[in-house]
């Protein structure tokens, strides 16, 4: 995920991409996603292995900011929303 100015990046995994991008839209206050406004789903990836997604996003938050850009530029590069047309 990203803030509105791609300042901001954010890394997690979930069971529930929908449900998930949704709880990032309503930014509840207190939360890293309220404070930095990490609203535009920018990258993803599917799995069904809960331990390999989990170990996935370790691998992804461990590396540089230049890394997780290239990944969002593979499959996004005018880092479009991904989630705008999923409701």
């Amino acid at each position: 995920m990203s803030s509105l100015d791609n300042k901001t990046l954010y890394t997690g995994v979930t069971s529930n991409l929908l449900r998930r991008v949704v709880e990032h839209r309503e930014g509840k206050p207190g939360t890293f996603t309220g404070k930095y406004k990490v609203y535009k789903l920018v990258y993803f990836e599917c799995g069904v292995d809960i331990m390999a997604a989990l170990n996935r996003e370790k691998q992804i938050k461990a590396n540089s900011r230049a890394y997780k850009e290239k990944l969002i530029f593979s499959i996004n590069p005018e880092w479009n929303d991904l989630a705008e047309d999923w409701y």
